[in-house]
């Protein structure tokens, strides 16, 4: 089987936006990855992206961050801060945890610590087991202990969730609600065109899992990345940053960041049928195409000094400054403002995104690394992720 690697800045983008390159990197993540968006294609990937996108529009996103997302950030920060130290990793699971189970379509009855407790431990075992070709266990271990979670997730999240909705859908078709009122997430968007999209129970069960681990993972990940780099740049010698809290400058942060640090470092295709690249490299049907997006990333051709850490640098005008950490084409990130927010908008209206207000909350409470427990990577991953990252608070 052959196997071609792009890691050319133009190549990457000439080939996530190929209709002929098949997603080809989660099928050893099946139990929480088959059937989900991610890894659909073709005119199945079109519905269900056509359904699922209505809920992903950045009127949705300002609305959010205006009326309650810079609360949640600081509500789940502040017992960290009474304590004076916590753990970022922790703490950017748990700030993302409530807001990822909004847009999947996840239930906190009661809004408990406990329930956030339990969807967190559900979200970082689904991540384990849509990333297990990245592990470092027994993958039938791994699959063993993900297939539990689902279980117990089903029973006790979904299956309430999937009840109240079916309730609400039914008052909606007898009149008695309108469309305002009902929930706009993906549970929803799921059990109302379930025939149009031919859905399944165990599709919608690892549908709303794919959701609520993607959008924890991914983001947690970021923002422990974007804290460590920003603090590292602001304490190096010279340096005039202090302890900024410009949201302008902080989501420069953020995007350089995900620059050198995608949540996925690569992408994966197999060509349904021979493609040749605006670059001329000639891509013969059935090979492996290799996207190497954190390469790609640091392209001195489209970066300057692309191996630095630089907010403040200058890009072309038809790249954005993460580069491709949101993946493009089809299966472009279908959450990229809400995490990353928008830079500048048509009105003059920014969207800081989830990550810039995460960090931002995290800087004007006066975190540090803790400088007697030192970071550490986990090392049950092969990706770029740390397992701990201790911090204290001077406020």
């Amino acid at each position: 089987m052959q196997t071609i690697t792009l890691d050319r800045y133009a190549d990457v983008r000439d080939a996530f936006r190929q209709h002929d390159l098949r997603q080809d990197m989660y099928d050893a993540g099946g139990l929480v990855m088959a059937d989900c968006l991610l890894v659909l294609h073709g005119a199945e990937h079109r519905v269900r992206r056509r359904v699922e996108n209505r809920l992903f529009r950045r009127g949705t996103f300002r609305h959010w961050e205006r009326e309650f997302l810079h609360d949640v950030v600081r509500d789940t920060l502040r017992p960290f801060v009474d304590a004076g130290r916590g753990d970022l990793v922790e703490i950017g699971y748990r700030t993302v945890m409530n807001l990822t189970a909004m847009v999947a379509g996840v239930d906190r009855p009661h809004g408990s610590p406990e329930e956030t407790d339990a969807l967190y431990r559900f979200a970082k075992k689904f991540s384990e087991g849509a990333t297990l070709v990245h592990t470092t266990r027994d993958p039938a271990e791994v699959q063993a202990e993900v297939s539990a979670a689902l279980a117990e997730f089903d029973v006790s999240f979904l299956q309430p969730s999937i009840a109240r909705r079916q309730a609400l859908i039914a008052r909606l078709d007898t009149g008695e609600l309108t469309e305002s009122e009902l929930p706009r997430d993906v549970l929803t968007a799921l059990l109302r065109n379930r025939d149009e999209l031919g859905v399944d129970d165990d599709v919608i069960r690892r549908e709303c899992a794919f959701y609520l681990q993607a959008g924890s993972h991914s983001t947690a990940n970021a923002f422990t990345h974007a804290a460590h780099d920003y603090f590292t740049w602001a304490a190096q010698p010279g340096s005039t940053v202090g302890a900024t809290t410009d949201g302008a400058l902080l989501q420069h942060c953020v995007y350089e960041s995900l620059r050198l640090h995608p949540a996925s470092p690569v992408a994966q295709r197999r060509a349904l049928a021979p493609i040749t690249l605006r670059s001329g490299t000639e891509i013969p049907e059935g090979t492996v195409v290799v996207m190497d997006l954190a390469g790609a990333n640091r392209d001195a051709a489209v970066f300057d000094r692309p191996l630095e850490y630089d907010p403040l640098r200058e890009v072309p005008d038809d790249v954005p400054r993460w580069g491709h950490a949101f993946g493009g084409g089809m299966h472009a990130c279908i959450g990229t403002e809400l995490a990353g927010g928008v830079p500048s908008s048509e009105d003059g209206e920014q969207v800081l995104g989830t990550v810039t207000l995460m960090l931002g909350a995290l800087i004007e409470a006066g975190g540090r690394p803790d400088p007697a427990d030192p970071a550490e990577r986990d090392p049950h991953s092969a990706r770029e992720h740390f397992g701990r990252y201790p911090v204290v608070f001077d406020a």
